[in-house]
């Protein structure tokens, strides 16, 4: 079977469950950002240079799928999604992120004022990374905001990821070798 099915071809798409919505339905521009999400924290794993923040980000792009999959199921579908025993965004996953927050936290960071992106390669990732986060936690509030989308959490878990993409990018700064520090393997 070839990646070239052509069903789009007339401007729509297939969520879960073979539903046909247009290529510019809200829904497909939520689950779209959350893919470009995706996508920018695999560049940011591509540039990391120490295992923690490596092996962080790749966790969070699985639990991403989590938060796709329910995206790209219309609200009709929930239940049977559900019962087929895909995952909901729960606080589970958020609790995570809140750790990771937490944990980089206790470090010791060095910012003053507003961030500028780009000291390193890799924060610079980790900015795009936040920033897309941003658009994506956008594009759900609509979703949301129209009754498409009754669990509050991925919101929540959007918005506390976007959080942690900054601290990342600030470890990853504090920790680079023209900050002063030269240990960048020195994970919290």
């Amino acid at each position: 079977m070839s990646i070239a099915t052509r069903t789009g071809d007339s401007g729509t798409t297939g969520l879960m469950y073979n539903r046909r919505v247009s290529k510019a339905h809200p829904r497909v521009e939520a689950y779209g950002s959350v893919d470009e999400l995706n996508a920018a924290i695999g560049m940011a794993r591509a540039t990391a240079t120490d295992a923690f923040i490596g092996d962080n980000l790749l966790a969070i792009q699985k639990d991403l799928v989590i938060v796709m999959g329910e995206l790209a199921t219309a609200k009709e579908d929930t239940q049977r999604y559900l019962a087929d025993g895909f995952q909901a965004v729960t606080p589970a996953l958020t609790a995570k992120l809140d750790a990771l927050v937490a944990q980089i936290e206790s470090q010791s960071i060095t910012f003053k004022g507003w961030a500028t992106p780009g000291m390193t390669l890799h924060s610079a990732a980790l900015d795009v990374a936040r920033t897309t986060c941003r658009r994506a936690e956008r594009r759900v509030f609509v979703l949301r905001d129209t009754g498409e989308v009754e669990n509050h959490e991925i919101l929540v878990f959007l918005n506390r990821l976007s959080d942690l993409l900054w601290l990342m990018a600030r470890w990853v700064e504090t920790h680079a070798p023209e900050s002063g520090t030269t240990d960048a393997s020195k994970a919290p």
